[in-house]
């Protein structure tokens, strides 16, 4: 498993928003929906693109964009249609005018499917990530707010799946959706990283280093292990000093740093799985205590472990720091 696979394997989708968009132009919507991750495809017809920031881009039919972070945009029928929505997604996937009225029943159009016509000329899917997972943070933050990728480019059959699964109303269909939203994801965000000119983060390119790249598998998919920078070194075949000066070189942050980041980055997702407790998941991340987990959780984050969790399943919504 490399590492994009490593970063995406703890934070996957679990119950999010798919829905289905078919509508007959003119036609806009503005998304405050402050959720931190969503991938929108143009099936059919084309629409326009407009972060509140940057002028409007054209996407047509195959085309798809991932929206990162929480700040509000607009998608519409053409450029100008975006600067005068005709509705607005608000937190909780409520849907309303401008002016407040709710557009639930009045644009609802089957299983999964919503907007001004069941048949329009132009149809979106679109998935939603309504949870900001710790480990997923890293991955976010080396993204760019929007990241377009062209149908030429991405060439993959997870579109049709996705379009044809959506619509179904079976057992275990959010199970299916959610994973075939996943693996959506980590295709485009492939293709993103591995892109010429693209600015990726060092711990994306440390993985190819001969020497960096095997530590950090290790410590990704073994973090329960008592790693050591010798342990590391000797694994690497390098001496203990050249392989510290290489590691932090190359990911921008020495390996028991990374470590101790990565450790508590998985911690806080686990720590929202059903059932979890405290000591369990120290020992999955290379705690020897519940205690020890309790103090580099609190040293690092300022809060403990149990009020991070209360805090989190209180509001799940709410953006993290950082």
């Amino acid at each position: 498993m490399d590492g994009l696979a490593a970063l995406l394997d703890g934070p996957r989708a679990r119950g999010a928003f798919l829905l289905r968009c078919s509508f007959d132009e003119p036609w806009s919507v503005r998304l405050e929906d402050r959720a931190p991750l969503s991938v929108t495809v143009v099936t059919r017809g084309r629409m326009w693109v407009r972060p509140d920031d940057t002028d409007p881009v054209l996407l047509e039919a195959g085309d798809l964009v991932v929206r990162v972070g929480t700040d509000p945009w607009t998608i519409g029928s053409a450029p100008d249609r975006v600067a005068e929505p005709d509705a607005v997604i608000l937190p909780g996937q409520v849907c309303r005018t401008p002016d407040g009225r709710d557009l639930a029943d009045e644009l609802r159009q089957g299983v999964r499917t919503w907007g001004t016509s069941p048949d329009g000329r132009t149809l979106l899917l679109v998935g939603v990530y309504l949870v900001e997972g710790e480990v997923s943070r890293r991955l976010l933050r080396a993204l760019p707010a929007t990241v377009v990728v062209r149908r030429a480019e991405l060439d993959s059959p997870l579109v049709d799946l996705l379009a044809g699964e959506v619509v179904r109303d079976a057992p275990g269909q959010e199970a299916v959706l959610d994973r075939t939203l996943d693996l959506l994801l980590i295709t485009v965000l492939r293709h993103w990283f591995d892109r010429a000119g693209s600015d990726r983060p060092a711990w994306w390119l440390g993985q190819a280093d001969p020497v960096v790249g095997p530590a950090l598998r290790l410590l990704q998919h073994q973090p329960e292990h008592p790693w050591t920078v010798a342990d590391l070194a000797a694994r690497s075949g390098v001496s203990r000093a050249a392989f510290a000066r290489r590691f932090t070189e190359a990911v921008g942050q020495p390996p028991m740093t990374y470590l101790t980041g990565w450790r508590l980055d998985l911690a806080a997702d686990l720590l929202l799985e059903p059932g979890a407790t405290v000591g369990a998941v120290a020992r999955r991340v290379g705690y020897s205590t519940p205690f020890a987990l309790s103090a580099a959780f609190k040293r690092e984050r300022g809060t403990s472990p149990q009020e991070w969790r209360r805090a989190r399943l209180e509001n799940p919504a709410r953006p993290t720091a950082g």
